[in-house]
């Protein structure tokens, strides 16, 4: 089995604190955490499942696509050594429109 890293592009790590922000803003700071390291534990484990999700070539080459408790879309990139996370998105936000501007 390939074992690779998993790297958070800075855009992905704002993402991450704003979700944290506002999940604590309308619930409260340990629901937003507990939410936090799920997600982050979860994606700890593309390392060696990475191939995940959905490619969208059509989008932004190499991009892959995928869902986490239907509330956000993860968009990453898979390469022979790591799992890069580009963007987390929130609630619906519109992914493809910022990504292929990317």
């Amino acid at each position: 089995m390939i074992r690779r890293s998993v790297v958070y592009a800075p855009e992905a790590r704002e993402d991450l604190l704003a979700l944290y922000d506002r999940i604590a803003q309308a619930a409260s700071a340990q629901v937003a955490l507990a939410y936090v390291e799920r997600l982050a534990g979860w994606l700890a484990a593309f390392a060696t499942a990475s191939e995940r999700g959905t490619r969208r070539d059509d989008v932004r080459e190499g991009l892959r696509i995928i869902g986490f408790e239907r509330r956000v879309t993860v968009a990453f990139t898979v390469s022979d050594a790591q799992v890069v996370i580009l963007r987390l998105f929130y609630g619906g936000q519109d992914w493809g429109e910022v990504l292929s501007e990317a």
